[in-house]
Order: C-alpha cells, then sequence, then structure tokens
C-alpha cells in the first residue's frame, strides 16, 4: 500500500515553488505526490520529478476536460481535440515519473445535455479511450477513470456503470479508481461498490463527505479500509482534499466555506486516518 496526497489542496499548477510541500509530505510519512495537469510542457514535469526522485517520492497525476474537448461530442473536430489534449497529459505524466493518470477523463465535466448517456456517446467514448489507451500504453501510463456525481457530469456515475463501461472497452491501460467522496453521493453502498469495481481498480482517492480533512465527516473508514483489504487492493491511497486558497479552483470544486483551521490538518490527520486505519482493518 503507498500513501498519497493530491497538492489540489493548494494549487492547480505545481511548480518548483512548491518543493517546501513536497518536503513537508515527505516528512509527514507519505509515499508520494498526486499532481493535477491542467497546464506546463513535459519539460516542466520532468524538472518536478527529479525533485521528486531526490526525495524518495512517487508520482501520480490527475487531470479533467474541459470545454472544446469533449471525447463523446457529436464533433470530430472536438473529438479529434480531446483525444491530442489526452496526449499532452498523457506525455507530462511519463516526463513526471508517473504511471498513474486519474480523474474524469470520459467527458466534459460540468457539461449537460438534460439527459443521460446515449449509445452513441458510449461508443464514441470506447472509440476515445481504445486510441487513448493505445498511446498511454506507449508511455508506460495507465488510465484510472473516476466515475463521479451527478452534479458534475451524466456519463458515468457509479462504479457498476464504470465497470460495464471498462468491460466494453477492454483495454489494458484504460482502468478505474475509486472516490469515496463521489461514492458517498451515488452509491447506496459506498463500501460493496468497491466490489463492484474491483476487477478493475488501480487507484483509490480518499475525499471526506464535505472535502475537508479525512476522519472528521461521515464516511466509513473502517469499512472502507476493510471492503479494499477485502479486495486485494494494494496500490495508492491518495487524500484529495480542496481549500478556498485559490478562488478560480474553490469556484470550480464549488468550496465556498472553510472545511478545515489550515491545510496542515488536512495532511497531518488525513495521514493518520489512513495509516491506522488500514492497520486496523481486517
Amino acid at each position: 500500500m503507498k500513501l498519497g496526497f493530491n497538492m489540489l489542496l493548494w494549487t492547480g499548477h505545481v511548480t518548483e515553488e512548491h518543493v517546501p510541500l513536497f518536503k513537508a509530505l515527505k516528512k509527514t510519512g507519505y509515499d508520494g505526490i498526486e499532481f493535477p495537469i491542467f497546464e506546463g510542457t513535459p519539460d516542466h514535469y520532468s524538472r518536478l520529478g527529479e525533485h521528486l526522485s531526490k526525495l524518495g517520492l512517487g508520482a501520480t497525476t490527475v487531470s479533467v476536460l474541459g470545454a472544446g474537448h469533449n471525447p463523446i461530442s457529436n464533433s470530430a473536430s472536438e473529438r479529434k481535440a480531446a483525444l491530442e489534449r489526452t496526449k499532452w497529459v498523457i506525455d507530462c505524466t511519463a516526463a513526471l515519473g508517473g504511471s498513474i493518470l486519474a480523474g474524469p477523463m470520459h467527458s466534459e465535466i460540468g457539461a449537460f445535455t438534460g439527459n443521460g448517456p446515449t449509445a452513441e456517446e458510449r461508443k464514441r467514448g470506447i472509440a476515445f479511450h481504445r486510441a487513448a489507451g493505445d498511446y498511454a500504453a506507449k508511455k508506460n501510463v495507465r488510465f484510472a477513470l473516476e466515475a463521479i456525481n451527478r452534479f458534475e457530469c451524466y456519463f458515468l456515475n457509479t462504479m457498476a456503470q464504470l465497470a460495464d463501461y471498462l468491460d466494453e472497452v477492454d483495454h489494458p491501460h484504460v482502468k478505474a479508481m475509486y472516490d469515496t467522496f463521489h461514492s458517498n453521493i451515488e452509491e447506496k453502498d459506498p463500501v460493496a461498490a468497491i466490489k463492484t469495481i474491483k476487477r478493475h481498480m488501480i487507484h483509490v482517492h480518499i475525499s471526506e463527505n464535505d472535502r475537508g480533512t479525512p476522519g472528521k465527516g461521515h464516511v466509513p473508514w473502517a469499512a472502507t479500509y476493510k471492503g479494499l483489504k477485502a479486495a486485494k487492493y494494494d496500490g495508492w491511497m491518495t487524500i484529495e482534499a480542496f481549500g478556498r486558497a485559490l478562488p478560480a479552483l474553490a469556484a470550480a470544486t464549488r468550496v465556498w466555506r472553510d472545511f478545515f483551521p489550515k491545510p496542515e490538518e488536512v495532511y497531518k490527520f488525513g495521514y493518520k486516518n489512513m495509516k491506522q486505519g488500514w492497520a486496523r482493518a481486517r
């Protein structure tokens, strides 16, 4: 088991000025850091990867697809743009030294048609992920697709939907992640949903029900860790929490109030929640 922390608590674009945070997370006990990839170049992430290597930290990444980059759009040019952007994210991930690219990279986040997903959209998505998966394989990167709640997307919301979709995609470099925040909203039994997705699961996001400090809300952590152990999961468990430090990021993640007194509580208390919770799970 490897424990990680997502830099979105502080920034949407990690730079060398954030290296002191790398050191603080390493000192706390984390095994790696998750980087949001929204801008930058492979060279930029290669330099950051060197800092991680010196500290003995691993890396994963997370990204989304926004306006003009929708892989299930009926516009061929928009689908092409989605694939090109995804290739860029894969290149940045590989340059950083990461082997897992997480996030809802299956549809445009925040875009709605007023209806559920159609058969045609599903076909476009499958074609997109097979092509993106082929490119990812060349870079030794695997997707950890994220099903997110109905208020953020309509294409994939539950673990059952995600598992069925990935069965059809059937690509070794296109897999799944389990996120405790989204499952808390969408699943009738969030813990049982782990079993539903386990055949594809290669990544886990640890996120409290309010996006604050893991262990200070109502996510059933003891049962969650027990469920992950029962599924024989042995990959990354990475904390994803959001604050109000950056107005644009706070607006995008719908953070209108403080969920914790200071960031240190999130990564220190959250680390204990994961470390101790995993050790106690039977």
